[in-house]
């Protein structure tokens, strides 16, 4: 078995430290404008929307939680569950965040701007 793994890698590796180069060095085409256009969108527009709309709900649980909870446990109880799921929410927003900056700099898409975005001509 490990014959086998060692065998692979050394006919393979060489062939990645020359893929390196080789993607470095050419352009994808509409392809990498895809990606751009993806990239871009997700990190400028719904990632920052996302976040605000989970700012909402945590603002909205810590009303339920303070103001609508005072005396009654059933609302303090949802009010604390949106807290946390809010919470977790801006947690999983922001590692996904982190995970689009980082493929946006190891593929070298980074200060990007979006691409053949479609106009309408109006006469």
């Amino acid at each position: 078995m490990y014959k086998v793994f060692a065998l692979f890698a050394a006919i393979g590796l060489p062939g990645v430290g020359a893929a390196q180069g080789i993607a470095q060095s050419s352009d994808a085409g509409p392809f990498q404008d895809l990606l751009i256009n993806i990239l871009v969108f997700s990190n400028d527009v719904l990632i920052p929307f996302i976040i605000g709309i989970g700012f909402l709900v945590f603002v909205w649980g810590i009303f339920k939680y303070f103001i609508f909870g005072g005396a009654n446990d059933e609302a303090k109880a949802s009010g604390k569950s949106l807290i946390i799921w809010a919470t977790v929410g801006f947690v999983v927003i922001i590692i996904f965040w982190g995970i689009i900056n980082l493929l946006t700099e190891s593929t070298g898409l980074a200060n990007s701007e979006l691409l053949n975005i479609p106009t309408i001509d109006v006469p």
